[in-house]
């Protein structure tokens, strides 16, 4: 009797780590593939903000996911200009616009922009001490890029919230840092 309670134990906790991993394998977001870089045509990747263009034969993630969204998801900011003729490339996918620099308004990536369903939604980000509310108007695209519609730049990551000059000066960060800046964020 003593063993069959021992064994009913560790099927127990043999189910509950496989459970456990099952579950962890699910919340995790692994590449979806790869993508084979151009140069792109003379004069056709906007490098405003210290863009990356791609490069011919250089490889490049793709990601149709990110990483589960918490009360404070970290993720990566990064820079970008939403007005016309900016790093950004064509109008925002969310409402066909563009957008001033001095308005707080973000891209997001793939998995996060969920098909655009916070499109037009805000979301709290926090980094440096300070905090600062943005509008999600944008994807910022991990599954495509090196080509016209993505202005010649490579995929995003999946971690990224992709930011206009307004969100970096509310939370305060020097001009000359930014680029890349480690954050927390959340919906609204």
């Amino acid at each position: 009797m003593k063993n069959l309670g021992k064994e009913a134990i560790l099927v127990f906790l043999s189910i509950l780590v496989s459970y456990s991993s099952g579950a962890r394998l699910q919340s995790s977001c692994n590449p979806s593939g790869r993508i084979r870089g151009e140069n792109p045509p003379p004069g056709q990747c906007n490098q405003e903000n210290d863009s990356d263009c791609c490069k011919a034969g250089d490889y490049y993630t793709t990601y149709t996911c990110s990483p589960p969204v918490s009360g404070t998801t970290k993720a990566v900011l990064t820079l970008n200009s939403f007005q016309k003729g900016g790093d950004g490339g064509g109008p925002s996918e969310c409402d066909g616009n563009y957008h001033y620099d001095e308005t707080p308004v973000v891209a997001l990536s793939t998995g996060w922009y969920s098909g655009g369903s916070r499109c037009l939604n805000n979301v709290t980000i926090s980094a440096n001490g300070r905090t600062v509310i943005a509008m999600v108007v944008d994807e910022c695209d991990s599954t495509m890029g090196c080509d016209d519609e993505h202005d010649y730049q490579p995929p995003c990551p999946n971690n990224i919230v992709d930011a206009s000059k307004a969100v970096w000066k509310a939370l305060g960060v020097p001009e000359d840092t930014w680029g890349d800046l480690d954050i927390s964020w959340s919906d609204s």
